[in-house]
């Protein structure tokens, strides 16, 4: 059987059915009539000598076992296409003349420095606008506010608006002053619970009724990681720290790492996210390669 090639339109055709849920949906999303989808569908059809969808007992489109096993090459074909689009237009894009970015508040200052100061080196015609966030309230900074790039964590959840790819990790770490009671030793599980516990507060309601780490009833939520590390240092409580911003209090001891048993630091992934509809322009792509190679 000699098989045809199918069009990417034709390829963009089938996966907008399948997400849309109707013939009449993938014509209101790509502006087109129903009679030029579904004509879409029957060349693509023809191309590969299968059947995509049922055509009895339901009038919603029910994929085939055929039709099932081909959408996931159809979509992995459409995004190589977008990826190279993508990437020619920022070839022909030139420089960005400013350049909107959004940093993990858990992002290590040492590693942010020596970034930003390269960055001003090696574009020094770029104008910068920097904000430092925590949680949910860095990717609102991207979808809400214009930004183009942002090194965020791990708890924000999949967004079909974005693009992410991974450049490192931040060890967090529970940690209070010795003298704390949780710092004594031979801590019993659940004793954590007793005692007020310090937690980062989102300032975005991306994150709303979920919570990280946090083991205690007992908390004051702070949307300033300066201020938790002030108030922990001065023995109002015990917290989650990344481990290079206390690295100074634990080795003088004005801080201590707690051996709790419930384990709550956890590895704090980053990620470089922006949106899908954006082009990386040079200085953008230069910043997520310095970014994963300084973590």
């Amino acid at each position: 059987m000699k098989l045809g090639d199918p069009s990417l339109d034709q390829l963009r055709i089938f996966i907008a059915v399948v997400e849309e849920g109707s013939f009449g949906g993938a014509a209101r999303r790509m502006g087109r009539a129903v009679s030029a989808i579904s004509y879409g569908i029957s060349q693509l059809e023809a191309q590969l000598a299968v059947t995509l969808f049922e055509r009895e007992g339901s009038r919603k489109p029910v994929l085939t076992e055929a039709g099932e096993g081909l959408l996931t090459e159809a979509r992995a074909v459409a995004d190589r296409v977008d990826g190279l689009l993508a990437k020619t237009r920022s070839l022909h894009a030139g420089l960005e003349s400013n350049l909107g970015l959004v940093l993990d508040v858990m992002l290590p200052g040492e590693v942010t420095a020596k970034v930003l100061r390269n960055f001003r080196e090696t574009f020094p015609t770029v104008a910068l606008r920097l904000r430092v966030e925590g949680l949910g309230a860095v990717v609102e900074c991207l979808l809400d506010e214009g930004a183009q790039l942002a090194i965020g964590g791990p708890i924000i959840g999949e967004d079909p608006a974005l693009e992410r790819q991974a450049v490192g990790e931040v060890d967090l770490i529970p940690v209070a002053v010795p003298d704390h009671p949780l710092a004594q030793g031979n801590i019993a599980p659940g004793e954590s619970r007793r005692h007020l516990q310090l937690v980062l507060s989102d300032r975005s309601r991306r994150t709303e009724g979920r919570e990280f780490s946090v083991l205690s009833p007992l908390t004051w939520r702070l949307g300033d990681l300066g201020a938790k590390h002030t108030l922990l240092k001065a023995g109002l409580g015990w917290g989650n720290m990344p481990r290079e911003m206390v690295a100074g209090d634990l080795a003088s001891g004005a801080l201590v790492e707690l051996d709790l048993p419930e384990r709550p630091g956890a590895h704090y992934q980053l990620s470089a996210i922006w949106r899908r509809d954006t082009r990386l322009g040079p200085a953008t792509s230069w910043l997520i390669d310095a970014f994963r190679d300084a973590l």
